[in-house]
């Protein structure tokens, strides 16, 4: 159904529409969190995962949710603004962030087999194979939800 006004199709509410499918991807969330906490990650190195995902997808409900709980994980704003050109950020992060963002993004960009095997070798070297499969698993998690927000277009919370 077209509106009449913009002449353009109104947001297609996912959730809505498959409450089903919407709650196995939650409960593969919450798997995967249970999971990267026994496998040793940290909270807020998931979050900084999240958060660079949901910038490279261009998911602004995402954005504003991973960055407030990232400020309420105690995360602070330089670091929080100095996430989208991490690479260029000096000492800001550290190498087993740096790797687990580079990871991060290889799963979120689906680059050439070349970059993704380098950001894996990376990561493998500074995180345990568990912990960096669960960083590739919290990646894509976080970009099936990127994408149903941003089909779903919902409104960021006032006040982040």
């Amino acid at each position: 159904m077209r509106t009449a006004a913009a002449g353009t199709l109104p947001p297609l509410p996912l959730i809505e529409l498959a409450p089903q499918a919407f709650a196995a991807v939650h409960a593969l969330h919450g798997a995967v969190e249970q999971a990267a906490a026994a496998a040793g990650l940290e909270p807020l190195l998931l979050e900084l995962v999240r958060l660079r995902c949901s910038q490279l997808n261009g998911c602004t409900y995402c954005v504003d949710l991973h960055t407030s709980a990232a400020r309420k994980a105690g995360e602070s704003d330089e670091r929080l603004d100095g996430l989208a050109a991490w690479r260029e950020s000096g000492p800001l992060f550290t190498p087993r962030e740096q790797a687990a963002l580079a990871l991060a993004e290889a799963v979120t960009r689906l680059p050439d087999h070349a970059e993704g095997a380098r950001a894996q070798r990376v990561a493998r070297a500074v995180l345990s194979d568990p912990e960096a499969a669960f960083v590739a698993w919290a990646a894509t998690v976080v970009n099936a939800y990127n994408r149903i927000a941003v089909t779903s277009k919902p409104v960021p919370a006032a006040g982040g």
